[in-house]
């Protein structure tokens, strides 16, 4: 399976499209703003973990920080964000991180799982609420946009392909009637 491929399955499962998709599969490289090169800073990508992590946590599958999530979003970012779409995930982590201070007195990375999991959750209920009555030219939400990039850099990732999906490297002849188990996992190919 290709990235182009991957892309359009994580989008599916998504229910839409992917912020920076269109960007991602001709394959741009912008030149990253001083904001933008901060997120590559390993503080910055472990926090990016984090999140990630408390999106797709590990379970008999590995979590989305273990399968490099915090370092697959900046590269997203910067090559295939347009500089609004940039400005607000920047301005999105310095609100998350308020949003943590103010409800729990503490930075997001010394929450419990269980504060940032009710923190994101409240955030995700913010960010459904904005979505059902923007216009189609405001800006996507940053919490719509780390969702994504979780989903689309675990999924995409050989952890999150071949752990968390079923994958056979060579698969076989095309099954349009394969019974379903319940509990079974998604393909990756």
């Amino acid at each position: 399976m290709n990235r182009r491929e991957a892309l359009s399955r994580v989008a599916w499962l998504m229910g839409g499209t992917v912020i920076g998709a269109n960007l991602f599969l001709e394959g741009c490289t912008r030149t990253a703003s001083k904001d933008v090169a901060s997120l590559f800073e390993p503080d910055q990508m472990d926090y990016l973990g984090d999140i990630a992590e408390t999106i797709l946590p590990k379970t008999s599958s590995p979590g989305a920080k273990e399968a490099g999530v915090g370092e697959f979003m900046p590269v997203m970012v910067r090559d295939c964000y347009t500089e609004d779409d940039q400005k607000v995930f920047l301005e999105g982590l310095g609100k998350l991180e308020d949003a943590s201070k103010k409800k729990y007195n503490k930075k997001f990375q010394e929450l419990s799982p269980e504060e940032r999991t009710a923190l994101l959750t409240e955030i995700d209920k913010e960010a459904k609420t904005y979505k059902s009555s923007k216009k189609d030219e405001d800006p996507e939400h940053y919490f719509s946009m780390l969702k994504q990039l979780t989903l689309l850099g675990f999924f995409t990732s050989e952890l999150g392909a071949t752990k968390a999906l079923r994958y056979v490297l060579i698969p076989g002849r095309y099954d349009g009637n394969l019974p379903y188990k319940k509990g079974d996992k998604a393909w990756a190919t």
